[in-house]
């Protein structure tokens, strides 16, 4: 047994002491939540619409992706202006309406902020390229064309190609980490740090609780825009992306600093949450944290998004990730979101729950993407219905299927909208909805609403101290063993990765009482010294009496 992990300590932002430790995010991707008027696209109202909704579930707070002005070539991260709401998603009445109505149940909401790129049609870009002599010239990253007449370096583009596109009125390049419709702002300018806090300000003002920010690695760049390095290991299936290391046009050690000036802005406005979206290692994801943690609170953890689907693989990640964190840092943990597959998609319906039972029991903040509470798995899209720029660009990588619509109920387009969704729903979506699911109690939308009352009800799975377990080879290999410890409380979770099943020891801490289990029916059950855990399943042991 390992010895236990030591958890925040009270006034040092933790124990519960601050919301977003020990509340439970839930993404919503707007276009696919609820359309409210009919033209097959989700809006602001149609979130406010489902709010009892998100109470009635159990999550604390809600992430909305980009829902600002924008001509939609990446549907939302282009932004034209970030401090207007797209007629697409309604009003900023509609917005303001949503806020109140949020906190009224006690929902935190966070806005996704998107600063290293805007809208090429944003006023701010379409003053820069007027002129060399433009005052907002340097407001983007502009640079004179290589020796040989084109682009400044090799950086490639993540959504496929070049990273830089030539301007001929002016002759010179500019650089855009994804779509040429999406220039990249230059940081380094007091400018544009000055209005980018600006734009944080005016949300804060409205009442938003805090921010993910998109790409939070990529905002500084390299000073000497030199070439990246070739990657050795790269493969023609890979994205091309992946072709050189992104060691200079990203994760630039400036970019701390860039970060604390964000969490000064939101500091100034009470306990507000930063998030920053990083997908890098985690010796490189922990220094997002900050010098004396001044950095982004929540440096989103990806891990579980990357890590090999074996228990021993997930048991390893969990200790290295918990081993690295700095001092008084904050662990959280991801599933999926809108730009990967789904959970269920990666590992299968059967594992689908032991992963709901995973992310909402680790040390640290989960963040839930809608759909995965009720199964949502791979969604086929017919190619003449695709829609990401980055697989028509890069086929095969398309994010179309992790951004379909929600399902709510057994009626046409499964109560999304009126009007044609802008993507397809599945095949089952008459059975595989809200209202056909949530009464069900073997259902993984009724795991998921008692994984989350079972959180709010024991503080050790909320913010208390992880321990992981040690278990014979045999077992610990496909059985990932831990507890969870607060207050004179000890869970233990134990999550069997494979199809068979396992008996398993229980030599120390018992007797134990079965508080639930992936499968139905054993919830009450009292083990002493082994619990036969079968094919697929979770459980999590408490004392019993409880």
């Amino acid at each position: 047994m390992e010895a236990p992990i030591k958890a925040p300590t009270p006034g040092a932002g933790g124990c519960g002491t601050v919301w977003w430790q020990s509340g439970t995010v839930y993404q919503i991707y707007p276009r696919s939540f609820q359309d409210t008027d009919g033209d097959g696209v989700g809006d602001l109202r149609g979130i406010t619409a489902r709010l009892d909704y998100l109470a009635w579930l159990g999550v604390d707070a809600v992430w909305i992706s980009p829902f600002y002005r924008s001509p939609m070539a990446d549907f939302g991260y282009d932004v034209a202006d970030y401090c207007a709401v797209d007629p697409l998603f309604g009003t900023l009445a509609d917005f303001d309406a949503l806020i109140s109505e949020a906190h009224r149940r006690k929902l935190k909401v966070i806005l996704d902020f998107v600063p290293n790129h805007s809208s090429i049609a944003h006023p701010w870009f379409t003053e820069s390229r007027a002129s060399r002599m433009s005052a907002k010239r340097d407001w983007y990253i502009w640079r004179d064309p290589g020796a040989d007449g084109g682009p400044p370096n090799n950086w490639l583009s993540n959504f496929g190609g070049p990273a830089w596109t030539r301007d001929e009125a002016t002759g010179q390049y500019y650089y855009h980490a994804f779509l040429p419709e999406q220039p990249d702002l230059n940081w380094r300018n007091p400018e544009v740090r000055a209005a980018m806090h600006d734009a944080l300000r005016f949300w804060l003002a409205r009442g938003v609780d805090g921010f993910r920010v998109d790409v939070i690695w990529h905002l500084i760049k390299d000073e000497g825009f030199r070439d990246n390095p070739q990657n050795p290991d790269f493969q023609p299936h890979q994205a091309g992306i992946n072709r050189f290391h992104q060691v200079y046009s990203c994760d630039r050690p400036e970019v701390l600093d860039i970060i604390a000036g964000m969490r000064a802005v939101l500091r100034a406005y009470g306990e507000r949450v930063l998030i920053g979206e990083i997908y890098l290692p985690i010796e490189r994801l922990v220094t997002y944290y900050g010098p004396g943690l001044t950095g982004a609170d929540l440096p989103f953890n990806f891990q579980l998004i990357q890590t090999p689907w074996r228990a021993e693989a997930v048991a390893a990640l969990v200790a290295e990730y918990e081993a690295a964190l700095p001092e008084g840092g904050w662990p959280n943990w991801v599933l999926g979101n809108h730009d990967q597959p789904r959970i269920a998609a990666r590992v299968g319906e059967a594992q689908a729950r032991i992963a709901a039972m995973l992310l909402l029991t680790l040390r640290g903040t989960p963040t839930l993407y809608y759909g995965d509470e009720i199964g949502l798995g791979h969604v086929p899209v017919p190619p003449e219905r695709a829609q990401d720029p980055w697989g028509r660009n890069e086929p095969g990588h398309g994010r179309d299927p992790e951004r379909t619509p929600m399902q709510w109920e057994d009626a046409p387009n499964a109560g999304f909208t009126a009007g044609t969704p802008w993507l397809p729903l599945t095949g089952d979506a008459n059975r595989r909805n809200v209202d056909e699911l949530r009464d069900d109690s073997r259902s993984i939308l009724t795991l998921y609403r008692r994984l989350l009352s079972l959180r709010r009800d024991h503080s050790a799975l909320s913010v208390g101290a992880w321990r992981g377990l040690a278990l014979p080879p045999d077992l610990a290999a496909e059985v990932f063993a831990y507890e969870r410890i607060a207050d004179g409380e000890t869970l233990r979770i134990l999550l069997n990765f494979s199809n068979q099943g396992w008996s398993v020891p229980l030599d120390e801490g018992g007797p134990w009482q079965i508080l639930l289990s992936t499968h139905s029916g054993r919830a009450g059950d009292r083990v002493e010294r082994q619990l036969r855990l079968e094919p697929d399943e979770g459980v999590i042991l408490g004392p019993p009496g409880r």
